[in-house]
């Protein structure tokens, strides 16, 4: 599978998922296979004061802006920034005297993000169409790089993480949530696309995230497990797509989870 024909299956499955946050066709969840991992990852005091459908679209899984540690004033990117709630949290953690950048491949989700931008009055916030192994802002240009389930996503993560570390200041910190896997998993599971776009079959061992940000000039790298899941997690999803459950639970449970991934750029570079 090449990787536009992976950027393509996606850039599919997160438009559909966007216009049904935004009530404009497909009821349904905002993305098949994903309620699992997706599901309560806000308070109810940090998704209140957001529009509806930046929360209906969220497809994270985890809550990088509770963990990233903003201060006033600084510059924050978050990567695949779909519906915005991760880009309208960190604004109000940054403050008026903050940016924060919200770079998205998908018309329909920025379509969406403005949107509930607009809603919310945020003035701090810009909204960029661009790939996340294409970053379009110049070096050195942020403080802070942040991510929700999105670089598990892409095919060459290699390029991710030399983009974030090129737009990182020196010293800027690297902090997102992403899926991770620990040990073997079953070819058929890493090989299935609907899997991939499911969030599951895109993600990295943890310990190969540790060498591929490191290869990519980063320090102080980290991979904190933040949820883990066993395969009733995605029974209804799994079963559906023609796996086995009882096969796979043995091989499968307790190796996918949701990580806190940290690392920073070198003040020294």
């Amino acid at each position: 599978m090449t990787d536009m024909v992976i950027k393509d299956i996606v850039r599919e499955k997160y438009s559909q998922a966007a216009l049904r946050a935004a009530g404009s066709c497909c009821a349904g969840p905002a993305l098949e296979g994903c309620n699992s991992i997706t599901s309560n990852l806000y308070g109810a005091i940090e998704t209140g004061e957001l529009p509806q459908a930046a929360v209906l679209a969220s497809l994270g899984c985890g809550n990088p802006t509770a963990l990233a540690e903003l201060q006033p004033g600084e510059t924050v990117l978050d990567l695949g920034s779909g519906g915005g709630i991760d880009v309208l949290l960190s604004a109000k953690r940054v403050g008026p005297a903050g940016k924060v950048f919200g770079l998205d491949m998908t018309d329909e989700m920025l379509a969406l993000a403005r949107a509930n931008q607009m809603e919310a009055g945020a003035e701090n916030v810009e909204f960029l169409k661009g790939d996340i192994e294409e970053i379009p802002l110049p070096d050195a240009s942020v403080d802070v790089i942040i991510s929700n389930c999105v670089i598990n996503l892409s095919a060459d993560k290699d390029r991710v993480l030399r983009e974030a570390f090129r737009v990182l200041k020196p010293g800027g910190r690297f902090a997102v949530s992403d899926v991770v896997t620990r040990g073997a998993i079953p070819a058929p599971l890493r090989n299935s696309v609907l899997a991939w776009v499911g969030c599951i079959a895109g993600a990295l061992d943890e310990n190969d995230y540790r060498a591929k940000l490191t290869a990519a000039g980063f320090a102080a790298v980290g991979v904190e497990p933040t949820r883990v899941y066993k395969v009733e997690d995605a029974r209804e999803f799994l079963t559906a797509k023609g796996f086995d459950i009882e096969a796979l639970a043995a091989q499968v449970d307790g190796k996918f989870m949701s990580a806190f991934v940290r690392a920073t750029k070198p003040a020294a570079v």
